[in-house]
């Protein structure tokens, strides 16, 4: 594959090529280039580029704020975005998305799709240019990640083949077919990607992990509202996660937090597949630092930054509770901490970005303090002290609006590119992911304590103590902290997994804080308007 910094110089260089090549192939005016006319202008350099475009093409879904982030984490326990006055109003598409009261307009779900398809459309792409086997294998993965989030966010998705007439409307496939179709396209796939393929490129490694969740998800595809679980499904995300484990390839990383530093490509023992920005100016770039922007204060990072952070994003009390927080006290005041070093945030730290701006990495609730140990003030100059109440219509007024809401630091700063482009790695699919599919696959055919000994050797790792038992979830209590579901929020929170565990779980539609009632139709999004528009094939949800 060519490597991302080249793309903007092998688009130009393309642009050249194709155009001389017009003169070469002596078309006429109203002429058609076949896709084999094409491939033989571009060459091998011309579908690499290609390929690089669709990998590209991951920014686009996976970085914003309001992308499948949006959809995964703040229709969910995990995340929410409070309107503070006039700050993350934007017609309350924010709020609507935590209280599940979102329609087919709604923008971001109409963004989203669009995103999706775009790399659905550009690695399908690369196929229609005489690829190597192995550029192949690597376009079919990218193009079955798309898919696999159009079908759980949406149901259903659309799909063509190289050569298919770009006049017909693509054919769509969804529930049990959707996901039998991905199953078959990665199990097709992984003899032939390149096991020496790196964490940044497809590998047979990130395959079996999207196989695994296919396997996992295959039940609630069929059926949101009462997923099933197939022995032999279980079985194969068994097979395909011990291979991972057993490869040596992976540890967990001592420090939980040097996962999502600056070079956490090269910090992380964990990474299987990621996104690799490059710090400073370049072309290879996501946007990354919208993961601290949205979350912290306008004063988080001052005197050096000021408007350091665009004050949003934050969690619920109840699902920060899930960590089992108890209290101590330290030179800083009152902090929280059962060791855990998930929980971060108030705990003292000696990592680089406590030294540089006093902002802990985790969960921020309570005093800040800068690097310094001064207080931090609002920008009235009342204390910046992070509280756990949010308004329950989360729409804060008053003297309080800066300051609600448990704020969530999962990437550290790149404090020498504060304002970006930022050099932190986006992760995509991580090794503990793997270890808990494992641990789920195992305690839904009867071996819990099987799944058990897996839990507790991540826990240890993670500082904390081990789980005498331990429930697959209680539909009872969604934070309870003593299930496999609360471990996987416990690792895995602000990675765009969180709805998808819940719908798995069965409690997605079970009523949590600023949540106050649900439907079933919500067990999937509307196919946005346009889209229906666009594509006779498609058919809008339920309820929609």
């Amino acid at each position: 594959m060519i490597p991302f910094k080249k793309i903007t110089k092998l688009l130009i260089l393309s642009l050249i090529i194709v155009i001389g090549s017009c003169t070469k192939l002596n078309e006429n005016l109203n002429s058609s280039l076949t896709s084999s006319q094409a491939a033989s202008s571009l060459g091998a350099a011309g579908t690499g580029l290609l390929l690089s475009a669709a990998y590209v093409d991951l920014t686009g879904p996976f970085f914003s704020q309001d992308q499948v982030f949006s959809l995964e984490e703040n229709s969910s326990d995990e995340s929410l975005v409070p309107t503070r006055g006039g700050d993350w109003d934007d017609n309350g598409v924010w709020r609507v998305i935590h209280n599940h009261t979102w329609n087919a307009d709604h923008g971001q779900i109409l963004g989203v799709f669009n995103s999706l398809n775009k790399l659905n459309f550009d690695a399908t792409n690369v196929l229609a240019f005489s690829p190597t086997k192995a550029q192949a294998a690597e376009a079919r993965f990218l193009r079955a990640i798309s898919l696999y989030y159009l079908l759980d966010l949406y149901g259903q998705f659309p799909f063509r083949n190289p050569g298919d007439n770009l006049l017909n409307p693509p054919q769509v496939k969804s529930g049990a077919d959707g996901a039998a179709f991905i199953i078959s396209e990665l199990t097709t796939i992984l003899p032939d990607l390149n096991p020496a393929n790196g964490n940044t490129l497809a590998s047979p490694d990130a395959a079996k992990v999207l196989l695994m969740k296919c396997y996992l998800q295959k039940g609630a595809f069929a059926n949101r509202a009462s997923p099933t679980f197939d022995a032999a499904d279980m079985q194969q995300v068994i097979t395909m996660g011990n291979s991972i484990i057993s490869s040596g390839k992976y540890s967990y990383t001592p420090n939980y937090f040097d996962n999502f530093v600056v070079n956490n490509g090269v910090t992380s023992k964990e990474n299987i597949f990621s996104y690799p920005n490059q710090s400073g100016v370049g072309v290879n770039h996501g946007g990354i630092e919208a993961r601290w922007n949205m979350t912290l204060h306008y004063n988080s990072y001052t005197p050096n930054n000021p408007n350091a952070g665009w004050n949003g994003f934050s969690t619920i009390s109840d699902f920060y509770n899930s960590f089992n927080v108890s209290a101590v006290t330290t030179a800083f005041g009152p902090k929280d901490t059962l060791l855990d070093t998930r929980l971060g945030g108030r705990i003292l730290s000696n990592i680089g970005s406590t030294k540089t701006s006093g902002i802990r990495p985790g969960f921020l609730v309570g005093q800040q303090f800068n690097e310094n140990g001064v207080a931090e003030v609002d920008r009235k100059g009342a204390p910046l002290a992070f509280t756990p109440q949010i308004a329950a219509n989360m729409i804060e007024t008053g003297s309080n609006l800066e300051v609600t809401g448990i704020r969530v630091v999962k990437y550290v700063p790149d404090y020498a590119n504060y304002g970006g482009p930022a050099g932190n790695w986006l992760m995509i699919y991580r090794y503990p992911d793997v270890v808990l599919m494992v641990a789920e696959a195992k305690q839904r055919t009867g071996d819990a304590a099987g799944a058990l000994v897996l839990v507790n050797q991540l826990r240890v790792a993670r500082g904390t103590t081990p789980l005498a038992s331990m429930a697959l979830v209680n539909t009872s209590n969604v934070e309870d902290p003593n299930t496999l579901l609360a471990e996987r929020g416990r690792e895995l929170y602000w990675e765009s997994f969180r709805r998808t565990d819940l719908i798995r779980f069965g409690v997605y539609l079970k009523i949590w804080q600023y949540k106050p009632t649900d439907d079933p139709k919500n067990l999937v999004f509307p196919v946005p308007n346009q889209a229906l528009a666009a594509n006779p094939n498609l058919k809008q949800n339920p309820g929609y």
